[in-house]
């Protein structure tokens, strides 16, 4: 099961169970509204998929009852939307974690040692943007990198997590671009300052297109990550090549600091550092989840 976030053309939002058979969504929001009066269910309300997950509504057992609700009542046409704008599936995640050099092939090409433990670094969350949004080239910048990568989103507060129970922590993945001002990074590595800033520039964390639910998904967890740039592909690889694998990050990241529903960690990107410049559209596609494409546009 997939979900997205979108914003009808009368300017309100929504989230919705992706719907590609029927060409659209259905509205969860009014779905579960109906819902709880209809079955005498008393649900918390909901006005986002942040809701959703905090709530512990986003879990595919909940939702396929409240699909199969809205087929037995003969509500799909009427909650099924078709024209929106998707953006991001959490427009500002509480944290943003995301990993340094875990394909062994990107920490080479990046003459350095495959790290021994994990490298974790914050994004800014103001930095998110959705699908087909502009990444902003700034003006005093001089090299942007894109960097796919798949990212997960989790479900439940919780620290010190065992590798064993990893999975339970798990919302869903979506894609993520990690980009990179890599000229104020380098600046940054070689003051061994952290990298918040080349990495959490404003709209440099594009994220979408769904949050695609662990039903989904394989396990173990091995899917293609890809880069391509106007068409052109330039990174390409399987999470099967990651250092450290998601239970892994997750029990790891767990010990030193509460993961929170919503929170996002970016596991990484393969080999491939080229740059962009305004006019070019990237795309990250990650096997099973889609395609998250975005336009590189110069700062007015």
């Amino acid at each position: 099961m997939k979900l997205i976030s979108y914003r009808r053309e009368n300017g309100t939002e929504s989230v919705g169970i992706l719907r590609d058979d029927l060409g659209g969504a259905i509205d969860l929001i009014r779905a579960l509204a109906v819902y709880s009066t209809v079955a005498d269910e008393c649900l918390p309300m909901v006005t986002d998929l942040f809701d959703l997950i905090c709530f512990g509504l986003a879990d595919v057992d909940s939702l396929r009852e409240v699909e199969e609700f809205v087929e037995k009542h003969d509500l799909t046409d009427e909650l099924l939307d078709r024209n929106y704008t998707v953006l991001a599936p959490i427009a500002r995640p509480g944290a943003i974690y995301a990993l340094g050099r875990n394909y062994p092939a990107h920490a080479r090409e990046s003459g350095a040692q495959v790290p021994k433990e994990p490298i974790v670094f914050g994004k800014a969350p103001t930095a998110v943007v959705g699908p087909d949004e502009p990444v902003i080239y700034r003006k005093w910048l001089t090299r942007v990198d894109p960097e796919a990568e798949l990212a997960v989103v989790i479900s439940r507060r919780g620290s010190n997590i065992s590798e064993q129970d990893a999975h339970s922590y798990i919302a869903g993945y979506t894609c993520l671009n990690d980009v990179t001002a890599r000229d104020i990074q380098r600046i940054d590595l070689g003051n061994s300052h952290p990298w918040l800033r080349s990495k959490g520039i404003d709209t440099f964390c594009p994220m979408g297109p769904n949050l695609t639910l662990p039903d989904e998904m394989p396990d173990p967890l091995e899917v293609d990550v890809q880069m391509r740039v106007n068409g052109e592909l330039r990174q390409s690889d399987n999470t099967r090549s990651l250092t450290f694998s998601v239970p892994y990050l997750i029990s790891w990241i767990s010990k030193y600091h509460r993961l929170y529903p919503g929170d996002v960690i970016s596991t990484g990107t393969p080999e491939g550092m080229k740059p962009v410049v305004p006019g070019d559209v990237m795309e990250v596609y990650v096997e099973r989840i889609g395609v998250l494409r975005n336009p590189v546009v110069a700062e007015d």
